[in-house]
C-alpha cells in the first residue's frame, strides 16, 4: 500500500494523508492509489516535500523504510515523546 506523508510548512511536523486531510498521527493514514493526489497537494503549498511511501497494511500502518517508521512515531531517544 501507498501513504502520502509530508512536513507541515510553519512547524516542520510530519504529517499523514487521512483522505481527508492532514493528521500528526500514522494512525489516522489512509491507503492511497490516486497520482493526481499529489499534483494537487503540491498546487495547494500547504505541505512541504509531499511524497508517496511503502507501507504495510495494519492499523497503524507500518512503513517499509526505518526513516519513515521514525517519521510515523517520533524520535527514537525519547520514547515518552513518541506519537502513538
Amino acid at each position: 500500500m501507498k501513504l502520502l506523508t509530508g512536513n507541515e510548512l510553519l512547524t516542520g511536523d510530519v504529517l499523514w494523508w487521512t483522505g481527508a486531510g492532514w493528521s500528526l498521527h500514522l494512525r489516522d493514514a489512509v491507503a492511497v492509489d490516486d497520482p493526481a493526489l499529489l499534483a494537487r497537494i503540491v498546487a495547494e503549498e500547504r505541505v512541504n516535500d509531499p511524497t508517496f511511501i511503502d507501507a504495510e497494511p495494519g492499523n497503524p500502518p507500518v512503513p517499509r523504510t526505518a526513516r519513515e517508521r521514525i517519521r510515523g512515531v517520533g524520535p527514537s531517544v525519547r520514547p515518552d515523546l513518541a506519537r502513538i
